[in-house]
């Protein structure tokens, strides 16, 4: 059930991702184009600060026009591990370090057109500093009991696919 590529070409090189047009053979022996977005991937970290109260951080996306909740996250930058990232990135949009820090899950958030992945993790907050925001962020942070997180993405205040997935994962694990 494979596709085969005949051929592919970066029609759009940039700093945070690669846009490639490709001609594939359908298994049906169809050719078909294909546009994919390349991009290094992410990490992010649903971090428990106490008992049920987990660190969401509330930003505005430009894609969507809107300040959205999130979990902490960001870019795999080259060469660096998903787990560094979330310690970097953690330390960047909270101020917060880590500890006891355990993998949840991989997910795919765009598989029809994007080979993004995001590595989730599980993480204890341990010392906090100064939060090290780039230039281009703004952001502010939010303490929130887990209850009232999965009231919030069953209300649709919080519109995240990664951080939708890392509330319910959390909650799930929460009860084996």
């Amino acid at each position: 059930m494979k596709e085969k590529t005949l051929s592919k070409k970066i029609i759009y090189k940039g700093k945070i991702l690669d846009l490639e047009k490709a001609l594939v053979k359908l298994v049906n022996g169809e050719k078909a184009e294909r546009e994919v977005i390349r991009h290094n991937g992410a990490a992010a970290v649903i971090a428990v600060e106490k008992p049920d109260r987990i660190i969401l951080i509330r930003q505005f996306r430009y894609p969507v026009g809107k300040t959205l909740f999130e979990i902490p996250a960001g870019r795999i930058d080259k060469n660096e591990s998903p787990l560094d990232c979330i310690k970097r990135e953690m330390v960047e949009e909270t101020g917060y370090k880590l500890k006891n820090i355990t993998k949840l899950l991989d997910l795919y958030p765009c598989v029809g057109y994007s080979d993004e992945v995001i590595h989730i993790y599980k993480a204890e907050t341990g010392a906090r500093g100064k939060p090290r925001p780039e230039f281009d962020e703004n952001i502010k942070i939010s303490r929130i009991k887990l209850p009232k997180a999965l009231e919030m993405v069953r209300k649709g205040k919080i519109k995240d696919g990664k951080t939708i997935i890392a509330i319910l994962a959390l909650k799930t694990l929460k009860k084996l």
